[in-house]
This record gives structure tokens, C-alpha cells and sequence, in this order.
């Protein structure tokens, strides 16, 4: 899962990056409104972490302004404003949830997990494809109710295959979603955890037909 982590204090954003990368997702940060529109803009997300107080375009213009260009992906806005009003103008604005610091990261963490549990394109809490199944809550992977081991890189490449069962992935596309705006990718990484996945998910099963398939010139599926 890929988050965009949208905070002017440095401190939060860094430290909520942290956490939400040691869960094993990829995660962008912007420290004002104007720069953190223009990744959403123009990036694909699961889901935004907006303060409401940012310099340059505060987290109600910048939600309203995503959801007046057709962009829903789920807002959860973080703010020190907790009166009711503030709160209804939040999610009136076009944002999903909202979270009153200060927080406990652990609350943080179940109500993001939360926002990617609703329905996007009909999606169940548990991911299952061709008898492979996959719990974003609990990171457990097994295939045919044999358990699976699988690093949290992986894990977030897998979920994201099993999210769009049948249709074809480019590296682009895989790379836009599982990795950091900033990561360093060289030109061969997705090839090296494609691989390492059907290690693990195919090879031990022979007399199964195998999950993931390469597309060449095209890129990868699962399904």
C-alpha cells in the first residue's frame, strides 16, 4: 500500500513515515499544501494523511480540490482542532476520516487500515485469488491453507497484484505503487522480487498452474 503523508511539522510527518514504512508500506511525504496537491495530483495513492493546518493550502482546500478533479482517494485528516464543528466541516469538505491529535500511532495505523479495507472495486477484507489468500490486517499469505513466508517489500508488491487480479501491471506501474516517490529503483528491482515471489508462491506448488505470469513488452499478472 502507498501513502501520502501530508504534515508541516516535520517531526510528526517523519516520525508517521517511519511507522507506516516499518509496516511495510511505501510512503511519500510533503511538508506544505501546494507540494502535497501536486503529488496527489499527479501520483497514485491508497490513501492520504493530510493535517488541516498546512501553510500554502490548507488540508480542507486541498481535499476539496482532489475531490473537485475526480480524485477519491481516502483522506484522513490529522488536525489539533477537535470541536464537533471542525470535525463535520472535515468530512464535508470530501475528506473519509478524521483524527484529533494529539494520537497514538496504533489508532492511526487501525484507522488506515480501515480506509483500505472499503470498497474500491468490490474489495474483501481478505485477498484471495486461484486459492492464494492474502490478509492486509494480519500479513498472512498462504495458498492452499499452506502458510507462506514473504518479506513486507514483497508482501506490499503481492497485495497490490491481488488488488487487480487478471490485468496486467507495468514495472511503472508496480514501481508507482509499492515503492517511495524517492526510492533509488534500479533499472532490474521488480524483476528480482517478481522472481523471489514465485519462489515462494509458485514453484513449491508444481502440480498447481502457475499465479503469476510474465506479459513480455507488457509487464506482470496475477490470476
Amino acid at each position: 500500500m502507498r501513502i501520502l503523508v501530508v504534515e508541516d511539522e516535520h517531526r510528526i510527518a517523519n516520525s508517521i513515515k517511519k511507522g507506516f514504512e516499518q509496516e511495510g508500506y511505501a510512503v511519500d511525504v510533503a511538508y506544505d499544501g501546494e507540494a502535497g496537491y501536486d503529488l496527489a495530483a499527479t501520483e497514485e495513492y491508497d490513501i492520504m494523511v493530510l493535517d488541516l493546518m498546512l501553510p500554502l493550502m490548507d488540508g480542507i482546500a486541498m481535499t476539496k480540490e482532489l475531490r473537485k478533479n475526480k480524485i477519491h482517494t481516502p483522506i484522513l485528516i490529522l488536525t489539533a482542532k477537535g470541536q464537533i464543528q471542525d470535525k463535520v466541516k472535515g468530512l464535508d469538505s470530501g475528506a473519509d476520516d478524521y483524527l484529533v491529535k494529539p494520537f497514538s500511532f496504533e489508532e492511526l495505523l487501525a484507522r488506515v487500515r480501515a480506509l483500505s479495507r472499503r470498497p474500491k472495486n468490490s474489495l474483501d477484507t481478505v485477498l484471495s485469488v486461484n486459492g492464494l489468500t492474502l490478509d492486509p490486517k494480519t500479513y498472512e499469505v498462504k495458498r492452499d491453507g499452506k502458510d507462506l513466508k514473504i518479506s513486507s517489500k514483497e508482501f506490499s508488491l503481492l497485495e497490490y497484484m491481488m488488488r487487480n487480479p487478471g490485468k496486467i501491471l507495468s514495472k511503472d506501474q508496480i514501481i508507482s505503487h509499492v515503492w517511495n516517490y524517492d526510492a533509488d529503483i534500479l533499472p532490474n528491482t521488480v524483476e528480482v522480487y517478481i522472481k523471489s515471489l514465485r519462489s515462494k508462491i509458485d514453484d513449491p506448488f508444481q502440480n498447481k498452474k502457475p499465479l503469476i505470469t510474465t506479459v513480455r513488452g507488457f509487464g506482470y499478472k496475477i490470476g
